[in-house]
């Protein structure tokens, strides 16, 4: 079993930048494959960017290229999401997943989310 909890979400101003957390628990918790979904309102969960347990290759959804990065701290047991550019379109539920095997879909455990609205 993995437990995971995001931290980090807020309002911010369109051009603006966060930067969610993602910290793992349980059994060998950092040889997990690393993604971060998201969930706007009425739409259905997508992919925004992955990460392998090792941390030396990533996968990043179009709409988030050259704006969001992926990382992780093993020795912290944390994922981090670095969000710049954001735009109100980001706005969204984001959700922290991890998997031994699965990195674009199929994640075996899931986070409680963390809310991130960009204004306009």
């Amino acid at each position: 079993q993995v437990q995971l909890v995001e931290s980090g979400g807020g309002l911010v101003q369109a051009g603006g930048s966060l930067r969610l957390s993602c910290a793992t628990s349980g059994r060998s918790s950092i040889n997990y494959n690393m993604g971060w979904f998201r969930q706007a309102p009425g739409k259905e969960r997508e992919f925004v960017t992955a990460i392998n347990w090792i941390g030396g290759i990533t996968y990043y959804a179009d709409s988030v290229k050259g704006r969001f990065t992926i990382s992780r701290d093993n020795a912290k047991n944390t994922v981090y999401l670095q969000m710049n550019n954001l735009k109100p379109e980001d706005t969204a539920v984001y959700y922290c997943a991890a998997d031994r095997i699965q990195i674009l879909k199929g994640y075996s455990y899931w986070g409680q989310g963390t809310q991130v609205t960009v204004s306009s």
